[in-house]
């Protein structure tokens, strides 16, 4: 692949609870970002989306990393990383400025988001993000997106507040740093897949994203083109998994291979004669399942979780806004069934969303797993900031000393 000089590489870092996955981008301005390199390595080291353990999670860290690098032959520095979990709490802030000249600049802007930022937040936590939603001019004209160059006395900004618990902010920058990486931002998983799978139409028409990983179910709520409710649910694909091994008495890692080969999310799916090999523990032989019961048991655990966002959206107060529905992604949306049932209990329009806007690996552009990952790589391409990943290694023989790592079975 021809590099050109005036291309900007970029590095997305998802940081979940079942693996670590790490996306290198490269694009020029104007053009779509084309995914260049991906690592993948499972992660030990979070629990419900939040870190547990330092050291497990900084290999997971590195593993990635080095993975991608080798792909797309460039050395990283910096990554945009993810962030989610219980702790992540959201509020909508208003604030309110004179404008100094007469008329609205950027400079403004800035100056009324700050005042929105302005608020009581608890000593243990921090503002992740600030997102204005829509402003007011003086008293009369309302949900002004962009007001600058216009005229005013007095400029409101309804903002959007993220926060989070400064520890487990403070960890996942631990465990970065820790790889001789800087954190150029933390980004909130549930913006990054928002970002990646969402329509224009279906955000001013009013959407609910729900990013359903391993270890949290991930909600952003969007109404009138901008984001106005984010929350976190400690109940995820996991817990599909826990019920596969717990009714199966079989070892977790089997019954995750059992849930991704043969569980659906809706019983009538799993037709009467068909029947699994379930593995033993230890050295008993293996023992032959109906597949219907299994997806009984998988539909029960999904009905839970979509309870519980549904639930999450009235407490929101948006649920009625929502006309274009929901859209489902991440790893847990890939299973069969899964839309149906959605459709089913929460009475709206479901699809599965899948990353847009980007080109390049096919692993990658296809498939809900990586939502976040790619909406890592897009907002981070907004934000300005010095380019983070280097090509061809930098340091010399630093990509050749990686391969003799490599081969020489330092996995």
């Amino acid at each position: 692949m021809n590099r050109k000089g005036d291309k900007t590489l970029i590095v997305g870092l998802d940081i979940g609870t079942s693996k670590v996955s790490a996306l290198v981008g490269e694009y020029a301005p104007g053009e779509p970002i084309e995914v260049i390199g991906i690592g993948t390595h499972e992660s030990r080291g979070l629990r419900r989306g939040v870190v547990v353990d330092i050291d497990s999670t900084v290999q997971s860290i590195q593993r990635a990393v080095e993975e991608a690098e080798l792909m797309a032959g460039c050395e990283v520095r910096g990554v945009y990383a993810s962030i989610s979990g219980n702790h992540v709490q959201c509020r909508n802030s208003p604030g309110i400025v004179p404008i100094r000249d007469g008329e609205v600049s950027h400079a403004d802007l800035d100056r009324v988001l700050e005042a929105a930022k302005a608020v009581a937040i608890p000593a243990d936590q921090e503002i992740l993000h600030a997102i204005p939603r829509d402003y007011v001019l003086d008293d009369s004209q309302e949900g002004i997106r962009n007001p600058v160059g216009m005229s005013g006395v007095r400029l409101e900004v309804h903002a959007h507040l993220v926060v989070c618990a400064k520890s487990a902010a403070a960890n996942v920058g631990k465990c970065v740093q820790r790889c001789g990486l800087q954190v150029d931002q933390l980004i909130l998983s549930s913006l990054a897949s928002s970002t990646a799978v969402l329509t224009a139409d279906e955000k001013e028409l009013g959407v609910a994203l729900v990013d359903i990983g391993a270890g949290t179910t991930d909600i952003a709520v969007f109404v009138h083109g901008a984001i106005c409710h984010t929350a976190s649910l400690p109940v995820a694909g996991d817990k599909v998994t826990e019920d596969i091994a717990h009714m199966l008495r079989t070892p977790t890692p089997e019954a995750e291979q059992i849930k991704v080969r043969y569980a659906c999310a809706l019983a009538q799916l799993a037709r009467a004669e068909e029947s699994i090999q379930v593995p033993s523990v230890g050295d008993r032989p293996p023992r032959r399942l109906p597949r219907h019961a299994l997806a009984q048991a998988v539909q029960a655990r999904y009905e839970e979780i979509f309870e519980l966002v549904q639930a999450e959206l009235r407490r929101s107060g948006f649920e009625q806004l929502v006309r274009a529905g929901m859209v489902l992604t991440g790893g847990a949306a890939k299973m069969e069934g899964v839309v149906e049932l959605a459709e089913e209990m929460l009475q709206m329009p479901v699809r599965v969303g899948i990353p847009q806007h980007v080109t390049g690996l096919g692993e990658v552009v296809g498939n809900p797993v990586h939502a976040t990952g790619v909406g890592l790589l897009l907002m981070g391409s907004q934000i300005k900031a010095p380019p983070r990943a280097v090509l061809g290694g930098g340091r010399a023989g630093g990509l050749l000393k990686k391969l003799k790592d490599w081969y020489g079975g330092a996995f």
